[in-house]
């Protein structure tokens, strides 16, 4: 369990540290005007920036937050919110999918076989309800993402866990 413990702080802590060197930088070229400024220089393709941006997210520091109130002053509450919507499904597609086609023995070897006998444990009994729950808080989307692709979550059960939790 350490070690498993370990690999979800060392996951969190890559996708937090850029955070925590660029952040302020980052949170100043990207608050809800500065995207909607950006995003509007696309003209008819704004939304194809803002799902770039929240994908790009899974692996960024990037205020996902300001981007997606950014697309609902752009495009109006219900097509923004869809849009963004989809940006986050995606970016949770493109975390799982980078983790799961990492070849089960280099995860083994990271968390340990029993640390992976218990996280699949955890995702088996409980995964959806973490996909749902973590898409309310900050770097745990990222965390879980991976995690899921890391532990062979079926791919239906977390997209339809992922829309769950995305599409509000």
């Amino acid at each position: 369990m350490a070690r498993l413990l370990l690999v979800v702080l060392a996951v969190a802590v890559l996708v937090g540290l850029p955070f925590a060197i660029w952040g302020d930088q980052v949170e100043a070229w990207l608050t809800t005007d500065g995207a909607t400024e950006w995003m509007r220089s696309f003209g008819h393709w704004a939304w194809v920036a803002g799902l770039a941006l929240i994908a790009a997210d899974i692996a960024l520091p990037l205020p996902a937050t300001a981007i997606m109130a950014a697309l609902g002053v752009i495009y109006g509450p219900w097509l923004g919110g869809f849009i963004s919507a989809c940006g986050t499904v995606l970016a949770g597609c493109i975390g799982y999918g980078i983790c799961r086609v990492v070849p089960l023995h280099m995860a083994e070897r990271l968390a340990g076989a029993k640390g992976m006998a218990q996280a699949r444990a955890l995702f088996a009994r409980w995964g959806g309800w973490l996909v749902v729950g973590s898409r309310w808080l900050p770097i745990l989307p990222e965390t879980v993402a991976f995690l899921a692709g890391l532990t062979r979550m079926p791919f239906g059960r977390y997209l339809a866990a992922l829309i769950c939790g995305g599409l509000p």
